[in-house]
């Protein structure tokens, strides 16, 4: 990227993180134990709030997790064997281009995550 934002990057960025910001601990925790990117989404999770990532980085992280968090897409999350291919297909892509910027400490702070809820606490705790 050249430096400069573009305004409509941020705006989408702006709204993804909003979303992400209220719906995805609500989110983990329902699907907690039946998602097996989990753990990965947690880490992109805190790589995206990480102030050291890169902007573009962050973008395509929370665009991700904020189409993880919609209740409604593509294939509903609700059917059976099927409802999360497309969360998973969408947040592996998206993978691809962020997981050079997952640091180690993103991904400790994601298995203590998921150790906190497998202990019925709340990710927050």
């Amino acid at each position: 990227m050249n430096g400069h934002q573009d305004p409509d990057d941020d705006k989408r960025f702006q709204r993804d993180s909003a979303r992400v910001e209220t719906g995805f601990w609500p989110k983990v925790r329902r699907v907690f134990g039946r998602v097996p990117f989990l753990e990965d989404a947690i880490a992109a999770y805190f790589c995206a709030r990480d102030p050291a990532t890169p902007f573009q980085v962050k973008a395509i992280a929370m665009a991700a997790l904020a189409y993880f968090v919609l209740p409604t897409d593509v294939v509903p999350d609700f059917v059976a064997g099927l409802g999360y291919t497309d969360d998973a297909a969408v947040f592996w892509a998206a993978w691809r281009s962020v997981a050079n910027h997952v640091k180690p400490d993103h991904r400790r702070q994601a298995q203590e995550t998921l150790v906190r809820l497998q202990s019925g606490k709340t990710p927050e705790d």
